[in-house]
């Protein structure tokens, strides 16, 4: 799928597509590297939030308080981005009840009911995303070349977006 980045409307639609499809990433807490973990991603392109389920007995959860800055990164085949915004706690049923599905129920033995569960609310500021279009023939091709001429490949290109 080539998506031009010059087109930012369809670098977001894309951007939030291949969250959909992939739902993974590395979470951090701007200025802390150490609190950079995997998470599942539950997105809601029409607010721009991506929602986590965690327990509120974790160190992440203690750093963040009243809510942090926060960096979501997401990288796929074609697809590499980071995500930033306001993170924060909530503690929302409604959203437990709706993402709820046997692989969080792994995570949480005493189900739904577990008194530590609760959810982390990424409010999306802006994101940078970088494209590739290049499947491996490609990729060869343009590695080639870019030795050849002494000239960067042409794999794809990257965008800032700004949901505000």
């Amino acid at each position: 799928m080539s998506t031009d980045t010059r087109d930012l409307a369809a670098v977001e639609r894309r951007l939030w597509s291949e969250l959909e499809d992939h739902q993974t990433g590395m979470l951090g807490i701007d200025g802390s590297p150490r609190q950079t973990q995997p998470m599942t991603a539950f997105l809601e392109r029409d607010v721009n939030q991506i929602w986590f389920f965690t327990r509120s007995d974790t160190e992440l959860s203690k750093m963040i308080g009243e809510g942090r800055r926060a960096n979501f990164i997401v990288q796929t085949k074609a697809l590499q981005a980071v995500i930033t915004g306001d993170l924060t706690l909530q503690f929302d049923p409604d959203r437990i009840d709706r993402y709820w599905n046997a692989v969080v129920a792994a995570w949480y033995p005493q189900g739904r009911q577990d008194p530590s569960l609760t959810m982390l609310c990424l409010s999306c500021d802006e994101a940078q995303v970088w494209l590739s279009e290049a499947g491996p023939v490609r990729f060869v091709w343009e590695i080639a070349k870019a030795n050849a001429t002494h000239q960067p490949p042409e794999l794809g290109g990257r965008a800032s977006l700004n949901f505000h």
